[in-house]
């Protein structure tokens, strides 16, 4: 008689629940594209003269309006889909068309233009406060992750459900997350250094390639381009 360990048991049945694969997906899939370490440097060259209390004030309120426009988007995703007439499959190609272009740009330890413009960071240098723009968006909240979140919303069975609710926690610890990581700028990249900071965004675009990837193939698979998988 074979005995299974009752913890390994629940661990492997915890392993293959569909909401933890889609918990993963979420967190990951948002947290890359809001790429907080990427906006490192450009946050510290635009609070260069503020002191840490200002600089702790721009990083909340980045965050704040990060989470503010994602979650907007979270909840409002269907009805955007109606309303346009877009399915989920022409958005998923669509989309992953835009992660995959983001994510070469990180492959090359660079900010996609569609976060972040040429001239952007000079600009928001001389604003009194620059938290919402440009920090807020598109530097976090970037036409990438707002893409990102319409798709997963877009394979949620109906608004109120699991899977929503897995969206909304991963753009919640996105945002926490990314407030750490600003807050901290300075001593992160003391620790890191530009190298190690430019390694992490190399690793984290190779995630994102393979992500934007996943979309491309799901989406033309949905369309019938491509045979589905038995």
């Amino acid at each position: 008689m074979n005995l299974q360990n009752p913890a390994a048991t629940a661990l492997n049945e915890l392993r293959s629940a569909p909401w933890l694969h889609f918990a993963v997906l979420a967190l990951s899939s948002i947290f890359f594209l809001v790429d907080p370490f990427a906006a490192i440097g450009s946050f510290l060259a635009i609070t260069e003269s503020a002191d840490a209390a200002r600089r702790n004030r721009m990083a909340r309120k980045a965050c704040i309006t990060c989470f503010i426009v994602l979650t907007s988007f979270a909840l409002a995703g269907q009805l955007i889909f109606r309303m346009f007439g877009i399915t989920l499959p022409a958005f998923e190609v669509a989309g992953g068309l835009i992660l995959l272009l983001i994510g070469l740009d990180m492959l090359e330890a660079k900010r996609s233009p569609t976060q972040e413009a040429s001239g952007d960071t000079e600009e928001a240098s001389m604003k009194e406060d620059a938290g919402i723009v440009p920090l807020g968006i598109p530097m976090l909240a970037g036409p990438g992750a707002i893409s990102s979140v319409m798709v997963l919303v877009g394979q949620t069975p109906r608004l109120v459900s699991l899977e929503t609710g897995l969206i909304l926690g991963s753009i919640t610890v996105t945002c926490l997350a990314s407030y750490f990581v600003l807050a901290g700028a300075g001593r992160i990249r003391t620790v890191l250094g530009e190298t190690g900071i430019r390694i992490l965004v190399r690793i984290m675009g190779l995630l994102l390639v393979a992500l934007a990837m996943q979309f491309f193939v799901n989406g033309l698979t949905d369309l019938g381009v491509i045979a589905k998988q038995s």
